[in-house]
């Protein structure tokens, strides 16, 4: 679904990111961990247009992307959320919502309609009123993925999606991320949560100084000792 071939990433003398490559199959959760200042974000910025790679290219479904803008990758399908969350703060949930929806929505009535929907399925419909600098972080963050989910997208970057998150917010999120796999919906996630990281995902890349040193399963990333020196500290049970 999604082919990363030798991705470069300068800004000045800096490489941010050095000859990465993978690919994502489709309905898959691909996971990428790595230290802070690994790259993860850079590469999500990469792959959804806000930054043009300066070496190597970027195909989703046969169409190459590296060289398009944002708007124009969304609309074919790539949405995503952001580690720092930025609701329209002085409009409602459901405003929110229906806003991202009219990328795909030819007209109000039908932005209302999905949106309602995103927000049955999100667990938002009951702060469909709120005004959203109201809600607490669990709720903003969940609102986020809301935003991303309300333009249709056939695949999902999420970057730190649980950050901060209490026990019962991380499980509520763990199930809604479960939903949106069961829809088909493939998705690639950056989290420093281990234990979140190790339940969901079917395959995890890690970064280190923006270049990719592990790739495999939950089970062999956690046993990885390359992993371990890195990024882990110690071995992990998936």
């Amino acid at each position: 679904m999604l082919d990363v071939k030798n991705i470069s990433m300068f800004f000045g003398g800096l490489a941010a990111l050095s000859n990465v490559s993978f690919s994502v199959v489709e309905g898959e959760i691909l996971a990428l961990i790595g230290p802070n200042g690994a790259g993860k974000t850079t590469l999500f910025n990469v792959v959804n247009g806000f930054y043009k790679p300066s070496h190597g290219d970027i195909f989703f479904n046969g169409t190459r992307i590296s060289n398009i803008k944002t708007h124009r990758i969304c609309r074919l399908g790539i949405a995503r959320t952001f580690q720092v969350v930025r609701p329209l703060q002085r409009m409602s949930v459901l405003d929110n919502v229906i806003a991202s929806a009219f990328m795909r929505a030819a007209d109000k009535k039908r932005a209302e309609e999905i949106a309602m929907d995103i927000l049955q399925f999100t667990g938002l419909y009951d702060d469909r009123n709120v005004i959203s600098k109201g809600l607490p972080l669990g709720k903003r963050k969940r609102l986020e993925i809301a935003r991303a989910l309300a333009t249709q997208p056939t695949m999902l970057l999420l970057d730190e999606s649980f950050a901060g998150l209490n026990p019962s917010e991380l499980n509520e999120s763990i199930d809604i991320i479960r939903k949106i796999k069961a829809k088909g919906i493939t998705m690639m996630i950056i989290e420093h949560h281990m234990k979140v990281i190790m339940a969901i995902s079917d395959r995890i890349i890690v970064l280190n100084y923006g270049q990719k040193i592990a790739e495999g399963t939950p089970l062999e990333i956690g046993r990885n000792p390359q992993v371990i020196e890195a990024y882990l500290g110690e071995a992990t049970n998936a």
